[in-house]
């Protein structure tokens, strides 16, 4: 039987350093489908620990079978640990837990890319399963509409991500005063574009079978898809306002 009590205080401990409330919550909720209850342990003074140990906590209340619980566990858990270290000491805790061989040979090269939650949440199933076609197209839709959500505009695909990234524009990942800031902003609204030019509109207009992606291109550009939703977390909304 798993003791998620020693998963849910060691592994707080192990990721307390290495990640935020925000990223926690997102984590979590990207795998699981209940809300967090507080469980008070006194010896836990980290916001972020006791996050992670309430959410284990949360999920080991649950209706589910075990390995249900060990799945859920294991993939909020894997979702924080970015860091090799992190990784290493994440396996031994689940481990000493009795959480073992839980990672599939194939879902391995995902959790070594360290996607995005979002990402790796709707598209881990479908690279898995070797659908790498379909598995990109989601992955683009997500941060599609992540961006529509966060910056108010109701614009499409390539005119979207030039209005919403430009220096002029409502996401700032930059003050844009100098060159460089307006050389950074500038840029990631060119790279969102062009994910769908050359991703988004073919994956969404071309048959599978004419358009194939190999698991090669698929893991690049699910990479490159997270590296953009995590500028998207990071970007502020900001609207000038006129007199």
């Amino acid at each position: 039987m798993t003791n998620y009590r020693v998963i849910a205080i060691q592994g707080g401990d192990t990721l307390k350093y290495s990640t935020s409330v925000g990223e926690i919550d997102r984590a979590a909720q990207s795998v699981f489908s209940f809300e967090c209850e507080t469980f008070p342990n006194e010896s836990i003074t980290s916001v972020r620990a006791k996050r992670i140990h309430d959410w284990v906590l949360s999920l080991a209340k649950q209706s589910m079978t075990e390995s249900e619980r060990d799945e859920q566990v294991t993939r909020f858990l894997e979702l924080l640990a970015t860091a090799d270290e992190d990784r290493s000491r994440i396996d031994e805790t689940l481990n000493r837990a009795g959480i073992h061989n839980r990672t599939p040979e194939r879902n391995k090269v995902l959790y070594e890319k360290a996607l995005h939650p979002e990402i790796y949440s709707h598209c881990s199933e479908l690279f898995c399963d070797g659908h790498y076609f379909h598995a990109v197209f989601e992955a683009a839709k997500i941060y599609h509409k992540t961006v529509q959500r966060k910056s108010g505009c109701e614009k499409d695909g390539q005119a979207l991500m030039l209005e919403v990234w430009s220096t002029n524009g409502t996401l700032k990942v930059t003050q844009c005063q100098s060159e460089t800031d307006r050389n950074v902003q500038d840029g990631l609204g060119f790279l969102s574009a062009g994910l769908m030019r050359a991703i988004r509109n073919p994956t969404a207009h071309e048959p599978a079978h004419e358009w194939p992606i190999s698991e090669q291109d698929c893991l690049d550009i699910l990479g490159f898809i997270s590296f953009l939703m995590r500028k998207c977390d990071e970007a502020v909304y900001y609207r000038e306002t006129r007199e």
